[in-house]
């Protein structure tokens, strides 16, 4: 678990450079130059059996595929060998992570009042790797209970988000593609109960996969959750298959595909104009106060209110002011937010507004979490370290 936090650490690093990259190119550099690049069509494949996508739709929809695979295998492993695994243990956080969820959406679907409501699942996930990357940075003022408990709601959180994009961002439904990403699953569970233990026998099924789920109208990026779950998460003739993989993508996924995609979706237009209609503004600040108040009340009051039942005790090392601070860090919402976004606007003024209002809530969110951290002092479980 410590590599595993070292590892998101480094991640939300590598997605702040990614970021900051991407606001400098469009603000400073050239922000035609960084639209049309993104846009930039690639085909892949030959004739009529071939994806014509740009640029930015092939980081999200093609690369996205590894991260969403990767952290669905850390679902799996919490869920079966994991905390997770544990319902008692498991109870607070995710009782915690479900406030999180709903109330960020109810204040989103108060600010909008009905226009321009489709983007309710943006304020709803926390970007584990950029609120370990923060914690990090606080160093011995955070004892790692509070790391192990964000984690946790970040997964959760996950958990919700892939359900959203599942259900409410599919706009249609091809029955027969679906039925070969369907066949396609049950050939790479077929292989794996014949024996075959090497992974490079399975990468062109799990593309057929992709293709397939692709051309079925769901999201692409879910045919990585599918292929993730059947995975097995415990050793297979002493062998952590699961285990391996993980190690394998970490690297890849943290420090090259995240600060890509941040690149590709995090440019926008400072004082571009969202802010002065009354859409965008409306929009934004939705988003914002969403990330910001939402998922700080949601955690607080969920995480208290289960606590008067006794539906769980936080964990070892998490006190009053640890649940405090994690539940304001709760609030970046970066990765999965971004995501979504084109998801569920078209309109350019509504995208950009969107992300200004990710921005400036995980901005405020990471600033009010780092406050109160550094206002408590060494956290009393390193003092002796």
């Amino acid at each position: 678990m410590r590599d595993f936090l070292r590892a998101e650490a480094g991640g939300g690093l590598a997605l702040v450079l990614g970021s900051v990259a991407a606001l400098l190119w469009v603000n400073v550099i050239d922000a035609g130059g960084y639209a049309s690049f993104w846009a930039t069509h690639i085909n892949i494949g030959i004739g009529s059996a071939s994806i014509d996508e740009s640029l930015g739709h092939w980081v999200n929809d093609g690369l996205m595929t590894l991260f969403f695979f990767l952290i669905s295998l850390e679902i799996k492993r919490e869920l079966v060998t994991g905390e997770l695994r544990h319902p008692k243990r498991a109870a607070l956080p995710i009782i915690a992570a479900l406030g999180g969820v709903v109330t960020p959406i109810a204040i989103f679907l108060a600010i909008t009042g009905g226009h321009d409501a489709a983007g309710w699942g943006i304020p709803m996930a926390t970007d584990a790797a950029f609120a370990i990357g923060v914690l990090a940075l606080l160093g011995d003022r955070v004892g790692v209970g509070v790391k192990l408990f964000l984690v946790t709601i970040a997964v959760v959180d996950d958990v919700a988000a892939i359900l959203v994009i599942a259900v409410a961002y599919t706009d249609h439904l091809s029955l027969g593609w679906l039925a070969l990403a369907v066949a396609g699953l049950a050939a790479v569970v077929a292989v794996r109960l014949l024996g075959v233990r090497r992974i490079l026998v399975y990468i062109p099924l799990g593309l057929f996969v992709w293709v397939a789920t692709f051309e079925s109208g769901i999201h692409a990026t879910l045919a990585g959750v599918a292929l993730a779950l059947i995975t097995p998460a415990v050793p297979v003739d002493g062998r952590d298959v699961l285990g391996e993989i993980e190690h394998t993508l970490h690297p890849w996924v943290n420090f090259a595909i995240l600060p890509l995609f941040a690149l590709a979706n995090a440019g926008v237009k400072l004082g571009g104009g969202e802010l002065s209609d009354p859409d965008g503004r409306r929009l934004a600040l939705a988003v914002a106060l969403g990330l910001v108040v939402g998922k700080f009340i949601g955690i607080v009051g969920a995480t208290m209110g289960a606590l008067r039942l006794r539906l769980g005790a936080l964990p070892s090392g998490v006190d009053t002011r640890g649940l405090i601070g994690a539940a304001a860090l709760g609030g970046i919402g970066f990765t999965v937010s971004l995501f979504i976004t084109p998801l569920a606007y078209d309109d350019p003024l509504l995208v950009g507004a969107a992300k200004l209002g990710i921005l400036g809530g995980s901005v405020v969110s990471a600033a009010i979490g780092i406050a109160i951290f550094l206002a408590a002092g060494t956290h009393p479980s390193r003092e002796a370290d």
